[in-house]
């Protein structure tokens, strides 16, 4: 059955570009848009200015790819086997994006994943409306707001911190210098609504998703809430050769089944094969909630998160910095437990356009179990990477992930991995 339906899906999408392409453009400029290539490292939130004119409907067809080299070591303390490991290529994933140009300053964007760690199968990521201008009400229509104002409608990527923009998405993976993501990885796609204002380097931004990964209509005793989330900044060019970058995020969710924020990734982490093989591997979810597979079924619970990211760029030199607090319980549970997270990345970029680049990645999460077991995993990353062109990446890394705390029956008692991690990126 999943053979046929992506048969249909892939016949269905190519059918709708050949149909399209009868009465649209393909283009490979569009308003208020984040290039998917190199020209897209630091941006954040697309644009919220444009000098490209719209000239009615066009079509951006768009892709990645990826490949990783793995050659890691892990050890434990022995209580609980690990599989061994052989130095190898992992599985190749890919992305196919679709952005069109329906009108000034309305866009919708649907990305695809056609292979990933999880689902081999190709599946619809996300897909939203982002609106710029109201010229499709009438042209000119509010132009003074909506000058400093933006709209997005979708089952999309919620807009929590700001790790999401320097993330692997799947196969793309151009704009994370690194090759794995951090470990409590905030990504989450929920049918959600954000509004915007921009003005002279403030940013805010109040966003509402109804708290649901896979979207049901059936009712269930167990209630999911919607997610309260918002965003506050200050960015700015302060002359040609500083640019700061200072956001605040917070995302609070009352009661929910399951709390997507830290889990949301369907596509799979990057370190494959490491404690037990699970598509989450070297990635850690704070367990406020507990799968409806338990016995007696799922147990709800309640989060709320904060993340400070502060972003300097002084010449060549990049500084990013990850503070993240997260507090939160099961429904089984009276007191709060809390965890954190710390990263910092430090690169040097040079070449005359900054086409290679060094640099380090630190993280650590510490926090409390539902066990009280106190818990810390700290990752350190070393590595660099070279633009071949502005649409290829390669990379190389050492990285080492060690776990502490953990009860002596876990899987994670003493553990560790590390080793080299290569990977190549074609995006477009």
């Amino acid at each position: 059955m999943k053979t046929i339906t992506k048969y249909i899906t892939l016949s269905l999408l190519s059918l709708f570009v050949m149909a399209g392409s009868a009465f649209a453009q393909f283009t490979s400029e569009l308003q208020y848009y984040t290039y998917q290539d190199q020209r897209g490292l630091n941006v954040f939130e697309a644009p919220f200015t444009t000098n490209i004119d719209f000239d009615g409907v066009a079509f951006k067809i768009g892709g990645a790819n990826t490949l990783q080299f793995q050659g890691l070591n892990q050890s434990n303390n022995g209580a609980v086997p690990l599989s061994g490991l052989e130095s190898n290529f992992n599985l190749a994933t890919s992305n196919l994006d679709l952005d069109v140009a329906l009108d000034s300053g309305l866009r919708m964007h649907l990305r695809t994943y056609l292979t990933s760690r999880h689902h081999t199968e190709p599946y619809v990521k996300s897909g939203y409306f982002q609106i710029d201008r109201l010229d499709f009400i009438k042209e000119g229509f509010l132009s003074e707001v909506m000058d400093k104002v933006r709209i997005k409608i979708g089952h999309m990527e919620i807009n929590y911190g700001d790790t999401h923009f320097r993330r692997s998405d799947n196969g793309s993976a151009i704009l994370n210098p690194f090759v794995g993501n951090y470990i409590m990885d905030s990504f989450s796609t929920e049918v959600s609504g954000e509004l915007y204002y921009f003005d002279n380097g403030i940013l805010a931004m109040v966003g509402l998703s109804n708290g649901k990964l896979n979207q049901s209509t059936v009712a269930s005793s167990n209630k999911t809430t919607p997610n309260l989330y918002g965003k506050l900044g200050y960015d700015k060019q302060v002359n040609e050769n500083l640019r700061f970058r200072l956001t605040g995020s917070v995302l609070t969710s009352s009661e929910s089944a399951s709390l997507y924020l830290y889990s949301g990734d369907r596509a799979g982490s990057r370190y494959y094969g490491i404690f037990g093989d699970s598509f989450t591997s070297g990635r850690f979810a704070p367990d406020y909630t507990v799968s409806g597979r338990a016995p007696g079924g799922p147990i709800s619970g309640e989060m709320t998160s904060f993340m400070l990211n502060p972003f300097i760029k002084l010449q060549g030199l990049e500084l990013f910095g990850v503070y993240e607090a997260v507090s939160g319980k099961l429904a089984t549970e009276s007191e709060s437990r809390s965890y954190d997270q710390y990263g910092a990345e430090l690169l040097y970029r040079f070449g005359a356009e900054e086409d290679f680049y060094l640099g380090g990645r630190f993280n650590q999460v510490s926090g409390e179990l539902a066990s009280g077991d106190n818990i810390d995993i700290t990752r350190f990353n070393v590595g660099g990477g070279w633009f071949l062109t502005k649409n290829i990446l390669a990379k190389v890394e050492y990285v080492t992930q060690q776990y502490d705390g953990f009860a002596a029956n876990s899987m994670y008692a003493d553990g560790e991995f590390n080793g080299v991690m290569m990977e190549a990126v074609i995006s477009f």
